[in-house]
Parts: C-alpha cells; structure tokens; sequence
C-alpha cells in the first residue's frame, strides 16, 4: 500500500468554517492557547485574515488525497506587522502549525508538513534559521520539534503565553 503524502495549498476563505471548528477541538485548544469555544481564538479571525494577501506570511493547508488535515503559517518575524516576535535578525522564518482532526494525528502529518514547511523556508538563500514557540507546557510539541533538530534557545512571554522558542538553523 503506498503511503499518503501530505500537500499543501494556499488557505481560501472558503477555509474558514473548518478553520473555526478545527480551533475549537481540544488538542488546538491545548497546543495554541486559545479557546474559540470561549470566544477566544487566539488572534485568528480567519474571515479577515484569508483573503488577506500580505508579503510576510504564507497561510496553507495540508491536505492528504485532497482532504484537509492540518494548517500551518510560515511568517518572516522581521516584517510581520504586528512584531510579534519583537526585534529579531534578518533572515528568520517562523512557524506555525497544527493538525485539526484528532483522528490525524500521530500519522506522521505533521512531520511531513514540517518537511514541507522547511524545505520552503530555506528554498530562499536567505534564510538561516526557523523560529517555533510552542507553548511552555506542550511537551509533546517540544519533543516533536526536538526530534527534528529544533534545540530550545529561550522561554519567553508572547502576551499571556508562557512559550519556549526553538530554533533551527539551515542545514550545512
């Protein structure tokens, strides 16, 4: 049996309503924070945010034989408009990413979507390194990034987040 492949497409506003119930599930709740169910969806209001073409962000969709099953965000934190990242160096990419349906996960998903994700990130020669903040408390997400050769280099406060920062730097 051949293996499914993950591939990504650019999110559509047609994306939304599965965005919206993908944030209300609770492994989405735990990785990122927020609550949708509470009102709270952690910044994304995704009516506004996917029609919106802006140079510092790539918003995608993974999807397996055509089927949804994961998003992720790849943002140059040197331009991002709101400084999330606060001032960094030149050359960085940041992600983002989670799996929307619990039956999903574990299936190596999410690995291959973070291959995907990278390979683009240093498809610029640019870029010398990948940023992640997985939350404080997700240790599940900091062995998943561990394993792909993240090493953690500062825990910070992104608002009421308490995150650790990961980095990967370009491959030799």
């Amino acid at each position: 049996m051949k293996k499914a492949r993950v591939q990504l497409r650019r999110a559509v506003p047609a994306d939304a309503p599965l965005l919206r119930r993908w944030d209300r599930k609770p492994h989405v709740v735990f990785a990122t924070g927020a609550d949708a169910a509470d009102g709270d969806d952690g910044g994304w209001d995704w009516e506004h945010e996917l029609p919106r073409e802006v140079t510092w962000r790539e918003l995608l969709i993974a999807q397996i034989d055509g089927r949804p099953v994961g998003v992720l965000q790849i943002i140059d934190p040197t331009t991002e408009e709101t400084h999330y990242w606060g001032d960094v160096e030149c050359g960085l990419r940041a992600i983002d990413i989670w799996i929307g349906d619990e039956k999903d996960l574990g299936r190596g998903y999410g690995r291959e979507m973070m291959r995907l994700a990278l390979e683009r990130c240093f498809a610029d020669p640019s870029v010398h390194a990948v940023l992640i903040d997985p939350l404080a408390s997700n240790t599940r997400a900091h062995r998943f990034y561990e394993r792909l050769g993240f090493r953690r280099i500062d825990r910070r406060m992104f608002g009421s987040d308490d995150c650790y920062v990961y980095r990967l730097n370009r491959p030799r």
